[in-house]
């Protein structure tokens, strides 16, 4: 592999024409001859740069609407050949120029197919096929070959050239076909996805591809001994934590992120204004009140140890009311859609504490949960099928009154997050104990009833809620011991006759949802 290439004749070809101008000029000033197709050869013309049209030489015009313009020998010749003496012979009998170098980059297939308007035939249009063409053979022959294909790198060519006499270093042409590898495999990952999410069959593909880009570095993972960074599904619109703007405090962590993503999926569950105080990804508290103010004195109520360096979530602007009490204890992060000027006053005294903006116009999207084991991944549905009350069923001799049943609505949304076993306490508008992740559900019961007394929440009178079926009567014995009135769980077990039979002992109404919430 030649250690320097002179860039001689360069084919430039770009969608996105960020300083495209600046970058021609320069390879002009180095004596490079420039050719170039549709768009980008009119712009540089317009502009007064000297440019050859890729139609001259093909010696063929543009077909198809522009479908067919660079796929001709005498373009994929001059890019793939090595500069051996043999094949150079074999470029100069067919009169074949070699290409030094090949600045392109692509339709924006997925800006495209982001728009939920988008149709099957714009979207086919906007697959780029001679631009990923040019970019694979340049990058396939690096070692003589530079290729550029994003107005980010164009900054570090010039600075090559300039210190190498016009000619691209062996290191940055190695760096550039990377890049540009990377990139082909993006796109035609996005494709697929694309594609992939037309079929109405319900079965998950035979091949599941990621198109991750990378967000930020994150200085270590659960733990400091282990590597970690943060990506975004480059194939969605920004959900959850991706879509969330830091304002202030120190950078996030594994952790941070995690726990955030938890707490604001928890609080968008409820049209109310709702505060959920997140740890260790599960909910330690979650209330609905009037203002944000009284669902975060709420939610805290519910368990103020555990809240300690926990994660805020409001559906709601955070204001200087919200922002005194947050303020009170450590924090680490506190998201919301917005923050008035003298909440932030007051939370940026906190020079550690994470203030993360969450638009609103991000509603959650509907996606593969992807988790991974030694070996291998596991892939499922997110969990977001809405509520469905419909499939409710009263299945004891007593009704639930309306503020159990108010109960039952909230406290089902708040289970779905908790780990599971998940079981906890709550009334129509705040969680009084949280039971998360025992092995028995007996014992997420009784640690919930623990939890409620340390934070002398009284639950007599309350609905406890169960993530899966009671296998046994023993659970709901022990929630009418607690006092809980009644209970809502989704059914199923071999044994409901006689779990329907306790809570009828205890004069409890018990409802079944005829869906769990697993949370592993």
């Amino acid at each position: 592999m030649s250690e320097n290439v002179k860039i001689s004749r360069a084919l430039v070809s770009v969608y996105d024409k960020t300083g495209i101008l600046e970058l021609v000029q320069f390879l002009v000033e180095q004596g490079v001859t420039v050719i170039s197709t549709g768009g980008t050869y009119s712009l540089l013309k317009d502009n007064g740069l000297p440019v050859t049209k890729v139609s001259e030489i093909t010696r063929f015009p543009e077909i198809l609407g522009g479908r067919v313009k660079t796929l001709h020998p005498f373009i994929h010749g001059g890019i793939l050949a090595k500069r051996t003496e043999e094949q150079l012979a074999e470029l100069t009998s067919h009169q074949i120029a070699p290409i030094d170098m090949v600045v392109v980059n692509l339709y924006p297939f997925e800006k495209t197919v982001a728009d939920p308007r988008v149709t099957l035939s714009t979207a086919l249009e906007n697959i780029d096929i001679g631009g990923p063409t040019m970019i694979r053979a340049a990058a396939k022959n690096f070692p003589y070959v530079a290729v550029v294909t994003d107005p980010s790198q164009y900054s570090a060519v010039i600075s090559d050239m300039s210190e190498n006499q016009g000619a691209v270093t062996a290191a940055l042409r190695r760096e550039l076909a990377l890049a540009a590898f990377t990139r082909t495999s993006q796109y035609d990952s996005a494709i697929y996805g694309y594609l992939g999410s037309q079929q109405e069959n319900s079965e998950l593909p035979s091949l599941f591809r990621l198109h991750l880009k990378k967000v930020q570095d994150l200085r270590y993972g659960e733990n400091p001994h282990q590597r970690a960074a943060f990506y975004a599904d480059a194939q969605r619109p920004p959900a959850g934590a991706v879509a969330a703007k830091q304002l202030h405090g120190k950078e996030l962590s594994y952790n941070n992120i995690m726990d955030m993503s938890a707490a604001i999926g928890l609080a968008l569950e409820f049209e109310q204004p709702a505060v959920v105080i997140v740890k260790h990804s599960n909910p330690c508290g979650a209330a609905i009140a009037p203002d944000v103010a009284q669902a975060y004195s709420l939610a805290l109520t519910t368990d103020k140890v555990s809240a300690y360096g926990g994660i805020v979530a409001a559906n709601r602007e955070i204001d200087r009311t919200a922002a005194n009490l947050i303020s009170e204890i450590f924090t680490e992060v506190v998201v919301a859609p917005a923050f008035s000027s003298e909440a932030l006053a007051v939370l940026t005294q906190k020079k550690n504490i994470r203030l993360m903006l969450w638009p609103e116009s991000h509603p959650p999207q509907k996606g593969m949960e992807i988790k991974a084991v030694e070996g291998g991944f596991l892939v499922q549905d997110m969990d977001l099928m809405p509520v469905n009350e419909a499939e409710w069923k009263v299945v004891s001799k007593r009704a639930p009154t309306e503020a159990e049943w108010a109960g039952m609505r909230f406290g089902w949304k708040v289970a779905k997050w908790v780990k599971s076993n998940a079981v906890i306490y709550v009334n129509a508008n705040q969680t009084l104990g949280v039971g998360a992740g025992q092995m028995s559900r007996v014992d997420s019961s009784r640690l919930a009833v623990t939890k409620a007394a340390e934070a002398g929440l009284d639950i007599s009178g309350s609905v406890m809620i169960s993530d899966a079926f009671f296998p046994f009567r023993d659970g709901i014995d022990a929630a009418a011991k607690a006092g809980a009135k009644a209970v809502i769980e989704p059914g199923g077990s071999v044994r409901d006759d006689l779990v329907i039979e306790a809570a009828n002992e205890h004069g409890m109404a018990m409802v079944f949802t005829g869906r769990r919430h697993f949370r592993h």
